[in-house]
């Protein structure tokens, strides 16, 4: 088989604290001899980096609309792409004025998104790319698709949900499906959903691999159980936290001795420590912002319940952490959730947005904790053989090799 040269690998923020889920895919695929060179679009506050891993990692980042706000940078990269291929930049921008969102400010965006894969693209043929590869579909997959376009680099991308699956029209997600060599759907469901806005025809190129955890990050510690409940996620109202709040104000009274670590920043950061104070929990619930990979398996080792109650998700890589540590979850039966936690097996999987079933939830595993160690434990064994970064990057670096000719066509994986 030949195997794929130098890799780009894009997406729309990198490296950041909430997606290092996509710092230990690059790594793995890194460990299997693979060169990667990552760009994304935007430049990440530093404020988002935790650790010293991140910090590299964003120093040896190629920026993309960094470098397009350089007007001279921005006229010689597209200048170089049409001088050396006249028809190729015309289709190409025929492809961003046909893959519009309607309206005047979807055109001007677009026409942004087709100005910063010009630089994408004259980026990586100096680098000598042979392979883009994006992960999430929304904007930065348009300057991929654009990217491919211009320069005539093949490129794949990861399809996450649930925000692409809301507006699948608005981001063409039919025709970045039918331009790419091949997508990776993180689950079942999101597969499915990537067939309902295709052709029948391209459904071949859909294949699942999982973002994954390293479990040995996580190794279970010996503990004695308490009634501590963590959640780890993004501030923002699609993760359900209020629910979490109005929740503890009844679980308070069965459960005295109760204790909630919120990790994770967001846009409602501030109105959720105002809801926490408004509902007396102030002595209950703790929010202590980002933290590194290192500090949240800390965590989880003296965590007993980890608590996520979503409405909408993808599969939540803050699940597999809690399931590596073998700590039991509560979380939401909502897309590809229940293709990673059983109900009654790994965890409970509560009604979205509501109090009453999650409520249940967690009075039933505090009041049982020998019920919640045997989930725990049934936890980590499903993330170690079905969810581990180790296997899914083969899987991914296979996919890579494999679509190097144009014609391949691999047999679907349908992942466990």
């Amino acid at each position: 088989m030949t195997k794929v040269g130098s890799i780009a690998y894009l997406t729309g923020e990198y490296p950041r604290a909430t997606d290092t889920f996509i710092q230990r895919e690059i790594a793995g695929l890194r460990l299997l001899g693979l060169d990667v060179q990552t760009c994304s679009i935007r430049r990440t506050d530093a404020s988002h980096h935790v650790g010293d891993e991140q910090r590299k990692e964003a120093a040896n980042t190629f920026h993309v609309l960094e470098a397009a706000k350089n007007p001279a940078h921005l006229l010689k990269s597209h200048f170089n792409l049409l001088r050396q291929n006249p028809r190729r930049y015309g289709r190409a921008l025929l492809d961003a004025w046909r893959t519009r969102a309607p309206g005047p400010k979807a055109a001007l965006y677009q026409m942004i998104y087709f100005a910063e894969a010009g630089v994408l693209a004259q980026h990586m043929q100096n680098r000598g790319i042979s392979h883009l590869h994006n992960h999430i579909a929304t904007a930065s997959c348009t300057v991929a698709m654009l990217a491919s376009s211009l320069s005539g680099i093949p490129y794949s991308f990861t399809l996450h949900g649930p925000d692409i699956f809301f507006e699948p029209h608005r981001w063409r997600l039919d025709a970045k499906i039918a331009s790419t060599r091949f997508v990776s759907c993180i689950s079942h469901f999101c597969r499915a959903q990537a067939m309902n806005f295709s052709d029948q025809a391209d459904w071949r190129k859909l294949h699942i691999v999982h973002c994954g955890i390293e479990p040995d990050r996580y190794t279970p510690t010996a503990r004695k159980r308490g009634k501590h409940l963590l959640f780890v996620g993004r501030l923002a109202g699609v993760k359900g936290v209020p629910v979490l709040l109005d929740t503890l104000t009844s679980l308070r009274e069965t459960h005295p001795e109760l204790k909630v670590t919120l990790i994770g920043d967001g846009p409602e950061r501030a109105a959720l420590e105002a809801r926490a104070t408004e509902l007396g929990l102030g002595k209950i619930v703790d929010f202590v912002g980002y933290k590194s990979q290192t500090e949240v398996a800390e965590t989880l080792a003296k965590t007993d319940i980890f608590v996520l109650p979503s409405f909408a998700e993808g599969v939540p890589v803050s699940l597999m952490e809690a399931m590596a540590a073998a700590v039991p979850v509560i979380t939401t039966h909502v897309a590809g959730i229940p293709e990673l936690v059983e109900d009654g097996t790994h965890g409970i999987l509560t009604h979205a947005g509501d109090s009453a079933s999650l409520s249940a939830a967690i009075d039933a595993l505090l009041s049982d904790p020998e019920k919640a160690t045997e989930m725990g434990k049934a936890g980590r064994q499903k993330v170690s053989h079905a969810f581990n970064i180790a296997h899914e990057t083969i899987w991914l670096a296979e996919l890579l090799n494999g679509y190097v000719d144009p014609d391949v066509s691999l047999p679907v994986r349908n992942a466990p």
